[in-house]
Formats: structure tokens, C-alpha cells, sequence
């Protein structure tokens, strides 16, 4: 984003891994675990963890503490003018978000999805890379839909719920289930 003009500064990384500490990521520092958040100067937080769970687990702690999450969008995504984004979303490289679409807090869209129109993403899930999702679709609060899936217009993907890698969904995916496969069938709840 800073590359492409935005107002930006990143001043580097927290991890909770101590091995990690006083190392760095991309010629950025990784500043200590996320209890240290407080003594780092800043001004927004994103939470990049691919982990739904986890994620929604440190993002929900932020914002009690009064933290502002950033939109952290890639000037190589394409996202319409009406398209509404929660508040500590990332938008990767090569995503199209389409008209009418709505997506929750916390979500990731990842490397090269693509969200067509007037779709609606709940809070803390998860479009990985390479997913196709037709018009009207709707996917559950923390749901992943996991990296080359496609899912067929009007469908939803229940909360909670996993969609495997590469799967064709045709039909409604219930909460709290994983399906695999093309077509789509549930192989186990969660």
C-alpha cells in the first residue's frame, strides 16, 4: 500500500512464537509477542493469522483494548465502489470484489479470489487463494473456504464450516461441518 502512495508506515511484526523475537520478516522487525503491543508507538493493528479462531481470538482482544484495526488492502485488488469492508479486513494481491458485496471484520481474502456480486462474508473467514464464488453468495462467520474452491451462485457456507481444497459447492454447507469433493459432501463435523 505505502509502495503505491498510500499513507503508510508499517513498524514491523508481533508474534507470540519467542523464537521469533528480535528477528524480521520482509526487512521489518518482529517487535516481541502481542502482549507487547502496548509499549510499540502505533496507530492501527492488522491481524494476519490464517488460523480463523486464532485470529478472531487476538483481533476480539484488540478491539477490547481499544485497538483501531486497519484495512490492509493490495493496490493490485480490484474492489467495487459499493462494496462495504469490516474493519480489520485484508484484500491480497489479484482480488476482485464485486458490486453490492458486503464482508464482515477480520475477514482474509486472499491471493486471487475473486467475489462476485452482492455476496455477504461473515466476520473471521477466510476466501483462500484462487476460491471462485458466484453472485449471492453468503459464508458463515469464521468459515474457511479453502484454497481453488468454487462456489456456485446463491449457495451458503455455513459458520464455522471448512470447505476443502478445490471443492465444488452446489449445495447449502451447514454450520460446523468439513466437505470435500465435486460436488461438495460433508465428511465430518467439527
Amino acid at each position: 500500500m505505502r509502495d503505491a502512495g498510500a499513507d503508510v508506515t508499517v513498524v514491523g511484526f508481533l508474534d507470540d512464537d519467542p523464537a521469533l523475537s528480535g528477528g524480521d520478516i520482509l526487512d521489518l522487525p518482529i517487535l516481541g509477542s502481542t502482549s507487547d503491543l502496548l509499549a510499540i508507538s502505533h496507530d492501527a493493528v492488522v491481524v494476519a493469522i490464517g488460523n480463523n479462531s486464532t485470529r478472531k481470538q487476538i483481533f476480539e482482544r484488540f478491539r477490547k483494548a481499544g485497538e483501531s484495526p486497519a484495512i490492509a488492502e493490495h493496490p493490485r485488488a480490484v474492489v467495487a465502489p459499493d462494496v462495504r469492508l469490516g474493519e480489520g479486513t485484508m484484500i491480497c494481491a489479484g482480488v476482485v470484489v464485486n458490486t453490492g458485496s458486503v464482508i464482515g471484520a477480520d475477514v482474509i481474502l486472499n491471493t486471487g479470489c475473486t467475489v462476485d456480486h452482492h455476496n455477504r462474508i461473515g466476520d473471521h473467514a477466510h476466501i483462500a487463494p484462487g476460491v471462485h464464488m458466484g453472485g449471492e453468495v453468503e459464508v458463515g462467520e469464521g468459515a474457511l473456504v479453502g484454497i481453488g474452491a468454487t462456489v456456485m451462485p446463491g449457495k451458503r457456507i455455513g459458520a464455522w464450516s471448512v470447505v476443502g481444497a478445490g471443492t465444488l459447492v452446489t449445495r447449502d454447507v451447514p454450520d460446523g461441518v468439513v466437505v470435500v469433493g465435486a460436488p461438495a459432501r460433508v465428511v465430518r463435523e467439527l
